[in-house]
């Protein structure tokens, strides 16, 4: 079973990366809304709660077998958490790069109160930081398509 929590924990050995980790981690993240895309926004909310609440224990349990609170090689916290940042946006090339940038800009910065609830234990505790990063990103994004749509004219 331990195996089977780090291989998700970690985003299929991503998480092992020397460099980033969490930002190479997250490539997951967009393959993940990729087949979201086409979900009601009520469904795609669903899945978003889902893949939050499926993340806890994956990171809480990957965080007690590494021994450490939110290894920098637990990185499911970031790609299952990633679709939040696209909810109600389309799935086209910029907006995801957007999106990706801005997520990993949120979640490396952590505003309060994201630094803040880290401090949660267990998978809890790693995982609702970048939920709150998301929703920060979120709000960027929102507000960059519509002055894209509005002044640009995308």
């Amino acid at each position: 079973m331990k195996k089977i929590w780090i291989f998700l924990a970690t985003g299929a050995g991503l998480g092992f990366s020397p460099v980033a980790s969490g930002t190479v981690g997250s490539v997951w993240g967009p393959l993940i809304v990729w087949a979201m895309q086409d979900l009601s926004l009520a469904l795609y909310l669903v899945v978003c709660v889902v893949l939050t609440l499926v993340a806890i224990p994956i990171c809480g349990e990957a965080e007690k077998i590494l021994g450490k609170k939110d290894d920098g090689r637990i990185v499911a916290d970031e790609y299952m958490t990633f679709p939040i940042c696209m909810i109600g946006l389309p799935f086209v090339p910029w907006v995801v790069v957007l999106a990706f940038l801005s997520n990993r800009f949120f979640d490396i910065w952590k505003p309060p109160p994201a630094r803040q609830l880290q401090a949660i234990k267990g998978g809890t505790g790693v995982v609702i930081d970048d939920v709150m990063a998301c929703l920060y990103s979120l709000a960027f994004n929102h507000l960059i398509v519509w002055l894209a749509a509005r002044y640009i004219a995308v």
